[in-house]
């Protein structure tokens, strides 16, 4: 099966021409042109996730439980329907208070989450966990905390576990540590393939195609996954850019699940 990480970039009309209006189509055009069985998606306001609801038709969104809310920013996954059905969806809030709605603590300039998933393949009927989420971007305390509690998440799963996201952080970073420590068990796909850790990995460009800061955006997997190719995707569509991030996407052999 294909993973991809995707910020979107959320809608913001000081954006000027690179605003969600004129990028979504090239959104959609993007996964639809790689097909990813699985699709984790952040930044996305309720609009965009709407309009992705509407114009990716191959895929179901999970949204567990959400509410119209214009103002949130939640990692949301898009699931392919010849691949994939839903069992259960959850989203919690990255704090001391989880179920609480837009909850914060630490130094997290914003409420972090993440969205899960169990979810079961439609041929084979196998099963596994997949996560989503959006660390803090300021906060170096909160962004680790933050890494902690999914840390702790992923650890009480019975099943293989694929997380993706934005971590804010690069590799070998403490966040990065948390995530793949033995405990853990969580594996890099990137550095399983041995990609590169300069500017040839780094995933965010700021609109202008030339990469920026670091490799932030991951797809990290358990051991029971076997990684086939890696890939950051920087197609431009006439000189303009789907997004400020590159997605990042790893193919993955899942013929070892249980049922």
């Amino acid at each position: 099966m294909r993973a991809m990480t995707f910020n979107l970039r959320f809608e913001n009309d000081r954006d000027g021409e690179n605003a969600w209006s004129k990028r979504r189509k090239m959104v959609v055009e993007l996964i639809n042109d790689y097909k990813p069985a699985i699709l984790g998606t952040q930044e996305g306001k309720w609009n965009q996730l709407m309009y992705l609801s509407e114009h990716l038709t191959d895929y179901i969104p999970n949204m567990p439980g959400r509410e119209p809310d214009e103002k949130s920013q939640c990692p949301t996954f898009f699931l392919r329907r010849q691949w994939f059905e839903i069992e259960y969806g959850r989203d919690f809030w990255l704090s001391k208070t989880p179920d609480v709605h837009l909850s914060k603590d630490w130094d997290s300039a914003f409420p972090r989450m993440i969205s899960y998933a169990k979810i079961k393949t439609v041929k084979a009927q196998k099963q596994l966990m997949a996560g989503v989420t959006h660390l803090d971007h300021i906060g170096v305390a909160a962004r680790y905390q933050q890494a902690r509690i999914i840390s702790e998440w992923v650890a009480k799963q019975t099943l293989p576990v694929v997380l993706m996201g934005d971590f804010n952080d690069a590799p070998g970073s403490a966040v990065h540590e948390v995530l793949t420590e033995p405990a853990v068990d969580l594996k890099d796909t990137w550095q399983v393939l041995e990609g590169r850790e300069d500017a040839e990995g780094y995933t965010h460009h700021g609109f202008n195609g030339v990469p920026q800061h670091a490799r932030m955006d991951w797809i990290l997997v358990s051991p029971a996954f076997e990684v086939i190719d890696a890939r950051i995707v920087r197609d431009a569509f006439s000189g303009s850019y789907p997004s400020d991030h590159y997605p990042y996407m790893a193919d993955l052999r899942i013929a070892g699940l249980p049922e």
